[in-house]
């Protein structure tokens, strides 16, 4: 490893795990950081993560620890794979031990719901010595660690740094293409996050592929207006970002956000199961919908439903009784 790149993931779960391995693949001496120390030894030992990625080896290509800073190291890179309503915390951790010049990638899909705020914001804030950019597009965790074929956006302020981030984070299965539509590409992230729980509540209701079909395009809408309200572009949200993860996220139980939508309207119960970042996105995206005069009313339902305000098959009944209007309107 001497010699090559340094890249540091801050994150150990299944997407920092599967990230890894990918930036390894591309070239890059990596090193993982796990808030969980045992997770930092098993990879370390046996070259896998059994808890968030089972069934996957990734051959010794990275090293892991549970100290911070040794993870940070040299690095010139960092990717931040930690939940949306963690970055707020994790940038003032950072704050004091990131070099000035470092680049930092967010690669979390939400919006901080105390604040309406997007990760880049948080970051540009708490690191201002610092190049900030995301990451994003339709990619399983599992499909990355196993080297399956996928393509996702990186965004930052100034396109010449968002090209030079998709060389270096890109490898013949892992394309990376540039932008410098940062909002847009993580509100696409962010909010295509709550419709698969909508679609995935159809699915649990049983009402069939054609409901679920409708609940894409008119969520896709939703997004759409929502995001160029706050300053997205729309060609951004047409992209891998926007409507490319939207279609991922909404394709079967591999989704995290689309099985919680499914546990929701079967009635199954909620605790315990793994992080869907939509759920805690929900009510600040109808907040900032609200805020903005945009109509949303997917994404409105949902966060009514997770509020226990309606249940899943009322919100369904208010959506249907809804006044007909043109598509495009």
């Amino acid at each position: 490893m001497n010699g090559r790149p340094q890249l540091a993931v801050l994150g150990a779960g299944a997407w920092g795990t599967a990230l890894a391995g990918a930036m390894a693949r591309a070239g890059n001496a990596v090193t993982v950081w796990a808030r969980d120390p045992a997770v930092a030894a098993e990879i370390n030992a046996t070259a896998t993560n059994r808890r968030f990625l089972a069934g996957i080896e990734f051959g010794h290509a990275f090293a892991a620890t549970a100290e911070l800073a040794a993870a940070l190291g040299r690095a010139d890179i960092i990717l931040l794979v930690v939940p949306a309503q963690s970055v707020a915390a994790m940038a003032g951790t950072l704050a004091p031990l990131v070099r000035p010049g470092t680049a930092v990638v967010g690669c979390a899909k939400g919006i901080d719901r105390a604040s309406g705020r997007l990760p880049h914001q948080t970051l540009s804030d708490a690191l201002p010595g610092c190049p900030v950019a995301a990451l994003s597009g339709p990619s399983f965790a599992a499909d990355v660690a196993r080297g399956l074929p996928t393509a996702v956006t990186v965004a930052s302020r100034h396109l010449e740094m968002s090209s030079w981030l998709a060389r270096r984070l890109s490898s013949p299965a892992f394309r990376c293409y540039a932008s410098d539509d940062l909002t847009g590409v993580e509100l696409g992230g962010a909010l295509k996050n709550v419709l698969a729980l909508a679609v995935g509540a159809a699915r649990g209701l049983k009402l069939g592929a054609s409901a679920e079909a409708a609940l894409i395009a008119r969520g896709f809408a939703e997004l759409t207006r929502l995001a160029r309200a706050l300053g997205a572009r729309a060609e951004t949200l047409m992209g891998l970002s926007g409507l490319g993860d939207l279609v991922l996220t909404c394709s079967g139980p591999q989704s995290r956000n689309f099985a919680y939508g499914v546990a929701l309207g079967e009635g199954a119960p909620l605790e315990g199961r793994p992080l869907a970042e939509g759920v805690a996105t929900a009510a600040i995206a109808a907040r900032l919908a609200a805020d903005h005069s945009v109509d949303a009313p997917i994404i409105g339902a949902v966060a009514d439903v997770l509020d226990r305000r309606l249940t899943a098959r009322e919100a369904v009944a208010l959506l249907l009784d809804r006044p007909l209007k043109h598509e495009t309107l």
